[in-house]
């Protein structure tokens, strides 16, 4: 089943309203089979398969809808009860929807709601949205929503009491509904996803440089093609073909390298060429290229084997099929006669490099597998010049651009190794490295590099967005998400590590980082703490719950210093746990789309869990050049924004989206966003420069019995407290997916500029957003790896 907050997830509110006559047949008929599917042959429903069908987390939900759709209280639902129930909640009117929450929420049956009672709704409610509270932030929410409604101060609520709070809140009582119950809905219901439509105009503008490109290379294929298939055109069909085929390979086979090649590319995004080329989609190129090399390579071995079946069958040549095909005695080649024999070798090695290519190898715990295979290009192309006669001409220029940049990154990698300052891991396998920064290590923000950790696996690369800013001179911060069996041992590998000295942790992120001096240290062993849980928030400040590696010897803020080491013993010992956990080598920078946000006018960034990496360096960034520009009067405090725009940043106007699964997953950089907030305390005539908005997916939204009083409570206590409750930023938590037209419309209503969307995250969401920027102009951007 569908979890909650899955777009792809139906409710009843899609039969909300008047159906019908057929309509509302076939939905009694759907209900009727899904009831008949549940109950079984006594063909009434328990309350064990009531939850089950339900599909509720909290059991205290699925126990008041069960004993208010029993009427007769039999322990038992029959059919008739349940479509009498589900015609109430979804034609009927408001208040016959609010009689019903009313007597979900009064529990006891008394007739109005106590305190206790509404605390109870409202920790189940939680429970449902996957939220953790302590018990303090939970009272206040309770006291908040219960003070709000009970107006006469009686000590509790009564129905209009209810009905008046509710009504503070429009449309939510129209829409009041179950989304849990998403088995009642007929198929036909779900909602369809957004597709891109290529002939419109906004496609073009989208796609016009990469959509030119394409025509350019599918134009080059048929001219090379066509010239080299006349040129041997007296020797049968066959031969032009594979000749045809064969010329085509010379172009793919050597330029396939070359949208590999991050230097250059890197190179090329601060030039000209980037507004021309499309290099964010270099990997999408290759694989394209990869799949014209098998199939032209599978044309090109067809081809020469029809030509050798027939030579040898019309006896138009002296040798059999089996000589033609896989010996050097015909002589066909320019080494020795060797043509035939390497053009099986290059066809097997083709084929395995395409095979252990694939996703389901590359995802599925087996990256070696893929990079061991993908190595096999160097003995493709010393059998391909062997091969052709002509190949080594194509191959000149890229092979020498190739082994150019693949000798200065070796160098540049290995040149010294890099100590590891800290380490911390998130309770949501998150592992955040500190990473001692190289002199000459300049980066952009949005720049990505490769991680090399010799303990984990010493010939595995793996790219990481850098999440620190350029600013930030001391160190490189990489936040490493554990999903694959790489990330998942550099995480086990710290966490059960044996510490030299043990420090329980639980540190505000937002004092330390933001208070943290420049500090000069050698590389130390790495220290452990013990593992710990906890929220992202409380209620007096940020706090994220840790553990922390550190370096003996590098003081930390609140610190004595240094912990004193005595003996040579352990000295020895410290030097053994640096050579084993304390470094790493790094290959990069490397550019991305993200590049382009400060040439930007409007720029909309959009990050899904751990693709907010990218756009955590570039926020801060962003605020370090807006705070360069802004002014303050030192005898009256009055502050003021230069309107003069620097070269390297044209931004009017940033938004910031992050859409996450659940609570602990703000965890990583809810100390910057609260310190990007307090940057721009001060609202401006213009409003915000930077404006952050928070979704969390597992949450259900006010539309939901389930949610309903949660929702209203957190946003009467974010009112009261200036704060939100889940993150403890200002900015109030949504629950569920952002409605995308809503917030594309919002962002074009602002007219702060052209409009620039950039995304990180899984490429489903990535197509639904591609689909919105087409309709309403915008420019759409996709970080890729």
């Amino acid at each position: 089943m569908s979890t909650p907050g899955d777009p792809a997830q139906p409710d009843l509110e899609s039969c909300r309203g008047t159906m019908s006559a057929e309509e509302d047949a076939k939905w009694l008929q759907w209900v009727t089979h899904q009831f008949e599917t549940i109950a079984g042959e006594d063909r009434e429903i328990n309350l064990q398969e009531f939850k089950t069908a339900l599909n509720v987390k909290e059991s205290f939900f699925a126990e008041r809808f069960f004993a208010l759709f029993d009427s007769d209280g039999s322990g038992t639902i029959t059919l008739q009860e349940l479509l009498e129930a589900l015609t109430l909640l979804i034609h009927g009117n408001p208040m016959d929807k609010l009689k019903f929450l009313f007597q979900v929420y009064d529990v006891d049956g008394s007739g109005s709601i106590d305190a206790d009672e509404l605390r109870t709704v409202l920790q189940s409610c939680m429970r449902e949205s996957a939220i953790s509270l302590p018990d303090e932030k939970l009272d206040q929410l309770t006291l908040a929503l219960f003070e709000s409604a009970d107006k006469d101060n009686n000590g509790a609520i009564t129905f209009d009491e209810l009905r008046n709070e509710l009504q503070r809140f429009p449309g939510v009582m129209e829409n009041l509904t179950i989304s849990a119950a998403h088995w009642l809905t007929p198929p036909a219901a779900r909602p369809r996803s957004r597709r891109p439509r290529p002939l419109t105009s906004a496609y073009w503008h989208n796609h016009r440089s990469h959509l030119l490109c394409l025509a350019a290379y599918a134009g080059l294929h048929v001219l090379l093609f066509t010239l080299a298939a006349c040129a041997h055109r007296a020797l049968g069909a066959s031969v032009m073909v594979a000749k045809g085929c064969g010329q085509c390979l010379n172009l793919d086979c050597s330029f396939i390298v070359v949208l590999m090649l991050r230097r250059c590319l890197t190179w090329l995004r601060a030039t000209w060429l980037a507004q021309v080329l499309p290099l964010d989609q270099n990997i999408q190129f290759h694989q394209l290229m990869g799949w014209v090399v098998v199939g032209l390579s599978l044309v090109h071995t067809v081809a020469h084997v029809a030509n050798f079946a027939f030579q040898a069958q019309s006896g138009a040549s002296p040798f059999r099929f089996w000589e033609l095909l896989l010996t050097t005695r015909p002589g066909i080649g320019w080494v020795r006669g060797s043509a035939s024999p390497t053009g099986v070798a290059l066809l097997l090695l083709l084929l395995l490099m395409f095979v252990c290519s694939s996703s389901c190898i590359r995802r599925s715990g087996h990256f070696e597998v893929f990079y061991w295979t993908h190595l096999s290009y160097l003995p493709m192309w010393i059998l391909l010049i062997v091969h052709g006669p002509s190949f080594w001409k194509w191959l000149l220029v890229p092979g020498i651009l190739f082994f150019l940049e693949k000798a200065i990154g070796l160098a540049v990698s290995r040149m010294a190794a890099l100590c590891i300052v800290e380490v911390n891991l998130l309770p949501s396998k998150v592992t955040h490295l500190l990473i001692k920064r190289p002199p000459l290590f300049h980066y952009r923000p949005g720049d990505y590099l490769y991680l090399n950790v010799p303990t984990i696996a010493r010939y595995e690369w793996h790219p990481f967005t850098i999440s620190s800013a350029p600013e930030q001179k001391d160190t490189i911060w990489l936040h490493v998400r554990s999903q694959g069996q790489w990330t998942n041992r550099l995480y086990e590998s710290f966490k059960t590590s044996d510490p030299v000295d043990s420090k329980r942790l639980s540190r505000s992120l937002r004092m330390r980082r933001s208070q943290r001096k420049p500090q000069s240290f050698q590389c130390q062993p790495i220290q452990s703490g013990a593992a710990v849980q906890g929220a992202v928030a409380s209620s007096k400040d940020v706090i994220v719950e840790l553990t922390s590696y550190r370096p003996r010897g590098t003081p930390q803020h609140g610190d004595p210093g240094p912990v004193p080491t005595g003996t040579e013993e352990s000295a020895q010992a410290q030097r053994r746990t640096t050579s084993e956990w304390g470094l790493c080598y790094i290959d990069g920078p490397y550019g991305t789309p993200t590049r382009r946000i400060f040439a930007s006018e409007h720029a909309v960034l959009i990050g899904a869990g751990i693709g907010i990496t990218p756009f955590a360096s570039i926020l801060q960034s962003i605020m370090y050049r807006h705070q360069k520009r802004k002014h303050i009067c030192p005898s009256c405090q009055h502050s003021w924004m230069d309107n003069v725009q620097d070269e390297d940043m044209k931004l009017h106007k940033v938004d910031f989206i992050w859409i996450n699964r659940d609570q602990r997953s703000f965890e990583w950089f809810v100390s910057l966003l609260t310190k990007l907030e307090l940057d721009q305390a001060e609202e401006t005539p213009e409003g915000p420069f930077l404006e952050l908005h928070m979704y969390m997916t597992s949450a259900l939204g006010k539309n939901d019995m389930k949610a309903i009083g949660l929702q209203m409570a957190l946003d009467l206590l974010a009112k009261k407290e200036k704060k939100d409750s889940i993150t403890g930023l200002q900015t109030r938590t949504q629950p569920g997916r952002p409605d995308w037209r809503k917030v594309f419309q919002k962002v074009a209503a602002e007219k702060k500029g052209k409009v620039q969307v950039f995304f990180c995250g899984s490429p489903a969401l990535a197509k639904v957003l591609k689909g919105h920027c087409e309709h309403f102009s915008f420019r759409f951007f996709q970080e890729n790896f």
